[in-house]
């Protein structure tokens, strides 16, 4: 018992914590709302994280914070300075599209 208790407060306090990390150039990129208007479209990546610990969901923000986070890591290998989302997140996972717009 006195394990599965100590498991569990470990799986709960580890729910807060932040494992995606800014790469080099990620934090030029640009985050917009919507696609912007003017710039050219590089492609699209699709990014994930763990959105749950041990049947315990993760903070949404924290989780929306990672997704945003790792987007930004794979914007500069498609010539992109500015990332959208395509949509919600969902189950861990969200679309971004990316663009070059020669800021």
């Amino acid at each position: 018992m006195h394990k599965s208790l100590t498991v569990m407060l470990l799986s709960l306090s580890a729910v807060g914590c932040t494992w995606v990390h800014m790469a080099p150039g990620a934090s030029a990129v640009r985050v917009t709302s919507a696609a912007p208007a003017d710039c050219q479209k590089r492609g699209e990546v699709e990014v994930s994280v763990k959105h749950s610990i041990a049947f315990v969901e993760r903070n949404q923000l924290r989780v929306r914070e990672e997704l945003e986070t790792l987007a930004r890591n794979e914007a500069p290998g498609l010539n992109a300075d500015t990332i959208s989302p395509l949509g919600e997140p969902a189950g861990g996972s969200q679309r971004f599209g990316a663009w070059q717009c020669g800021r």
